[in-house]
């Protein structure tokens, strides 16, 4: 095993959109575990929009970056070193890491990568099978509960997300639209993963018209990723007891400023609407089970995935600013090194 790694830190705050001046790479020692710590080597790492808010200077949920700190993120990797009686060398593991080439973490911390699924696809482990999959089924099934005959809207339907909230709802018997940014994504949406229509947003001048054509009776549940003009278009037209979950609001994540638009307080009274922010977080007693949900579900063939994926540790930050110029289509991820045989 080499000596070093490279590593990514925040090398300075972004003001607006970042770039790759964002971004420092720096090289290290690869650290040796103590005692209960394992050595993880990354062979993917996950950028996640989620990062740009851990970038300001500012409280939220999640603890923000001084300049100079690692970039954290999820990653799956083979463990090269442990001191932890749970974990050998050799297996595969995945959780919160850091953008390196190794990270030494916590092996109370780490979930292993089922053996059967391996082969199958490592980088599904950080999407269907692993946040952003956990994130879409608490969503959608704890938020939104949709019912068949439901009309479902999403946005940002493409991604890792909004791609499984959608297939999560189809198999509840809904019908299920979605705002995505480009005709590929709408062919992906509905030919690959059974939607029953998708939406240009970059193509389409009038969202309302759009999605009256779409969902003519409606919109029972919405799952909100983007914000701005779609979730304005979406909140003009939900019907009596429509929920809407808030899982991201990536139109307005690079705004210094909030910006104005349409008030959405009044749109809620005549429908009784209800609107609620989440975090997958709060459910982590539940992971397990969602887990194995969504194994099974992929397994089975009743959920679909797909990852683009960025070769190469070096360009981390542009996989991770492609996600705001709709780059991807389902989890955007990094191939830092090939698994061992």
């Amino acid at each position: 095993m080499t000596d070093t790694s490279r590593q990514f830190v925040l090398g300075k705050r972004p003001d607006g959109k970042p770039d790759r001046d964002t971004f420092e790479l720096e090289k290290g020692d690869v650290p040796e575990p103590r005692h209960g710590e394992v050595l993880v080597r990354t062979c993917y790492l996950s950028v996640d929009p989620y990062m740009r808010g851990r970038m300001r200077d500012r409280d939220s949920y999640a603890d923000p970056w001084d300049v100079g700190d690692r970039m954290g993120g999820h990653v799956v990797g083979e463990v090269v070193e442990s001191e932890h009686d749970a974990w050998s060398v050799g297996e595969f593991v995945f959780g919160e890491g850091f953008w390196s080439e190794h990270s030494l973490l916590d092996g109370d911390d780490l979930t292993p990568v089922d053996p059967s699924l391996q082969n199958l696809s490592l980088p599904a482990y950080l999407g269907v099978l692993g946040m952003p999959g956990r994130t879409a089924y608490f969503g959608t099934l704890d938020v939104l509960e949709p019912d068949p005959g439901d009309t479902v809207a999403i946005s940002g339907a493409a991604g890792a997300v909004g791609s499984t909230v959608g297939q999560i709802a189809s198999l509840a018997g809904a019908r299920v639209v979605g705002f995505a940014g480009s005709d590929e994504k709408v062919d992906y949406l509905e030919d690959d993963l059974g939607f029953d229509a998708g939406i240009n947003y970059k193509t389409t001048e009038n969202y309302r018209a759009a999605l009256a054509d779409a969902a003519p009776n409606g919109i029972d549940a919405y799952f909100d990723n983007v914000g701005g003009p779609i979730s304005d278009a979406v909140f003009s037209q939900l019907n009596v007891d429509a929920r809407v979950a808030i899982c991201g609001q990536i139109a307005l994540y690079n705004d210094e400023g909030v910006p104005t638009g349409p008030r959405k307080l009044p749109q809620l009274i005549a429908p009784r609407a209800r609107v609620e922010g989440f975090l997958v977080g709060d459910y982590a007693t539940r992971f397990e089970h969602a887990n194995d949900r969504l194994r099974e579900w992929v397994t089975n063939g009743d959920i679909e995935h797909r990852e683009s994926i960025v070769e190469g540790f070096e360009n981390a930050p542009d996989a991770f600013l492609g996600l705001f110029e709709g780059d991807n289509i389902g989890k955007q991820v990094v191939k830092v090194a090939e698994p061992s045989e």
